[in-house]
């Protein structure tokens, strides 16, 4: 009992210091505009192609950041920059008392919080710990009790945007957790990203999530599909595209992130699908939404479909390209 008062009191005092310290934020330039007396420094746990332009923004807005990722090099950039790098996940929990983690996979995360050098070893009570990384549901659950157990606080993030969201500090975050909370991880998260939206408690971020990237993975592969077609019925694929995007075709796939190669400048398919979101991630993701739906007895009959599509890509030698590379493999597979 007097654990989860002590809890629940800093949890109180942290909202109610930030509120008298800070003036009132009427949007996200805003709540980033704040005072520097509010920038204590901020630890970052995966320095990836999302996390490595994520953590750029902190420090842009002011943020020192104590960094860690299991890839040295990784670091040298931000340790260059004069930034603090540490030698495990504990040490940054030692060292802050707001960390975000942006980590593959749900391994990754647990071990990043529960490992034998986890966060959790040394985390302060009051902590304010976000993770970003795109994981099951049900394993942010079981974090977010762990770190309950400890006094501090959890909140699942994953973000939508990919690598170039990521460097323009465009993404949007969906936020699961304690409500009274999100102010706080709003502070953090608006530097990062233009939309911030609280879905409700911990784990229902990860839940939408899921269900973006599998609308995102079935999209992709029926613009490439469409792009496949049309240009086997001797339709010029700029033209094509053109078309697509004024008509009730158009999505992100075809005007955004098109996947056909010469369409579009400054995307994966403009420089042979490297950079941007891997294929192996995307078949990852597939897998959580695969798992969910079993779950919950729920038919997702072509995210089905597209998560056969992603493993067959991943074993065929696509795994390491981006995932609009699947407009390359149905090029290539004569088969179908």
């Amino acid at each position: 009992m007097a654990a989860s008062l002590w809890f629940r009191g800093a949890a109180f005092s942290r909202r109610y210091w930030s509120r008298r310290l800070q003036p009132p934020a009427t949007n996200l330039a805003a709540v980033c505009s704040r005072s520097m007396a509010s920038k204590t420094p901020v630890g970052f746990i995966g320095l990836g192609n999302m996390g490595n332009p994520m953590a750029k923004n902190l420090t842009k807005h002011g943020y020192p950041l104590i960094i860690y990722d299991v890839f040295p090099d990784a670091c040298k950039e931000f340790q260059d920059l004069g930034e603090q790098v540490v030698s495990s996940p504990a040490d940054v929990a030692e060292r802050a008392d707001r960390i975000i983690t942006m980590l593959p996979t749900s391994i990754n995360a647990v071990e990043a919080y529960t490992g034998t050098n986890g966060i959790l070893k040394k985390v302060k009570k009051g902590s304010l710990l976000i993770d970003s990384s795109t994981i099951d549901p049900a394993v942010s659950k079981e974090l977010a009790k762990e770190v309950e157990k400890m006094g501090a606080v959890f909140m699942d993030a994953p973000v939508s945007g990919g690598v170039g969201a990521a460097r323009s500090g465009n993404l949007t975050f969906m936020v699961g957790g304690v409500e009274d909370e999100f102010a706080a991880a709003q502070e953090l998260l608006g530097c990062m990203g233009s939309n911030v939206v609280y879905c409700g408690a911990v784990g229902t971020g990860q839940a939408a999530k899921i269900c973006n990237n599998m609308l995102l993975a079935i999209s992709m592969i029926g613009t490439a599909e469409a792009m496949n077609l049309g240009i086997r019925l001797g339709l010029d694929p700029k033209l094509l595209a053109k078309i697509l995007n004024m008509s009730s075709g158009r999505c992100w796939s075809s005007d955004t992130y098109n996947p056909v190669p010469g369409v579009m400048d400054g995307v994966p398919s403009a420089n042979n699908y490297q950079g941007g979101f891997g294929t192996t991630l995307m078949a990852k993701d597939l897998g959580l939404a695969q798992d969910s739906a079993t779950s919950t007895k729920s038919p997702i009959l072509l995210g089905s479909l597209a998560h056969q599509i992603y493993r067959m890509m991943c074993a065929k030698g696509y795994s390491k390209k981006d995932f609009s590379s699947v407009f390359q493999f149905l090029r290539e597979e004569e088969t179908f």
